[in-house]
């Protein structure tokens, strides 16, 4: 090897070490700071912000939901833009059992997510129809596809706006392979596994057929979930969801025309709609906002200070979590 090979290598472990370090001191400073003052309360506490004025006993709430669906909460010091799961369930909840709303929208701008949070979403919206005999409508924003479709089907009305991108309805499955990569640099990768499925998708490695096989499967029967959420909550045929869901993006206009939306329109218009259709002229329209907490302090002071650390940490998370492969109701450009 090389002496600019060897000084690569170098400079890279050293790199990799540093922003360990950084993550580490980061990682101790926020769990001090929440454990000695409670802060993960204080965190998540709501406000409402009033964007049309009525009556606050008879209130509409918006709830935007940004960003890909996902569990995560990774760095939430660096991350404060991200979207929080956990939060937005404790949005619906919070407009769920307020006495004085009486109906929700969802502003929704995703390409979707996890199978698994977008179906808690979808479930918490039934929830909310059945046991609170709430209006849940969806307003699209650019982009509501995959999970952001699998949330909105649900909804009392879908709203899209003519450009939204919806649909992309299906699930899938990716890991990165670097096995041709490391033959040409010598690179051996050494496994010790309990059982022969075990690495199934290791990076090291080309699939098997047998393993294609079962992650297929896995496939299939979440999409049937997916096929059967929009029969139920589209009123559609089975049939009908599989032809128009084969994965691909519709814009708004497509959508309505397919049945996939009810109305084109912007937020405004969806709560025009809303008024209209359940008499409630006289509501206060009011949005869900996250307060000012501790990781939204802590993480913008950082950020200021190690912009660049804390994007190469969040690409070394990026990494991480792809190395742990997962179905998703996303749409992958």
């Amino acid at each position: 090897m090389n002496a600019k090979r060897w000084i690569a290598l170098a400079v890279a472990a050293a790199l990799f070490f540093v922003s360990l370090v950084f993550q580490s001191l980061i990682s101790m400073a926020t769990a001090d700071f929440e454990s000695m003052f409670n802060l993960q309360e204080l965190d998540n506490d709501l406000n409402e912000k009033i964007i049309e004025k009525g009556s606050p006993t008879n209130k509409i709430a918006v709830l935007h939901l940004n960003g890909v669906i996902q569990d995560t909460t990774a760095n939430t010091v660096i991350n404060t833009n991200s979207y929080n799961h956990k939060r937005f369930l404790d949005m619906l909840n919070n407009a769920a059992e307020d006495r004085g709303v009486n109906g929700i929208i969802l502003r929704v701008n995703t390409p979707g997510g996890g199978v698994v949070e977008s179906a808690e979403i979808h479930d918490k919206i039934v929830e909310i129809q059945e046991e609170y005999n709430k209006p849940v409508y969806v307003s699209m924003g650019n982009t509501a596809a995959s999970g952001g479709y699998y949330i909105s089907a649900p909804a009392d009305k879908i709203v899209a706006h003519h450009a939204t991108l919806t649909g992309s309805i299906g699930v899938i499955m990716e890991s990165f392979n670097f096995a041709e990569f490391a033959e040409e640099h010598g690179i051996d990768f050494n496994t010790i596994k309990s059982g022969e499925y075990k690495d199934i998708m290791s990076m090291s490695r080309e699939m098997t057929d047998d393993e294609r096989e079962i992650l297929q499967t896995i496939i299939d029967d979440m999409y049937a979930d997916f096929v059967q959420v929009i029969v139920e909550g589209r009123n559609m045929s089975e049939d009908r969801v599989r032809e128009l869901g084969d994965g691909r993006v519709y814009t708004g206009e497509q959508a309505q025309e397919l049945g996939l939306a009810d109305e084109l329109g912007s937020l405004h218009d969806t709560i025009e709609m809303m008024k209209d259709d359940h008499e409630m002229g006289n509501a206060q329209v009011v949005e869900y906002e996250q307060g000012l907490g501790i990781n939204q302090f802590l993480g913008g002071t950082i950020k200021s200070i190690f912009g660049s650390e804390s994007d190469l940490i969040g690409i070394k998370n990026l990494l991480r979590e792809n190395n742990a492969p997962r179905a998703m109701y996303l749409y992958s450009r």
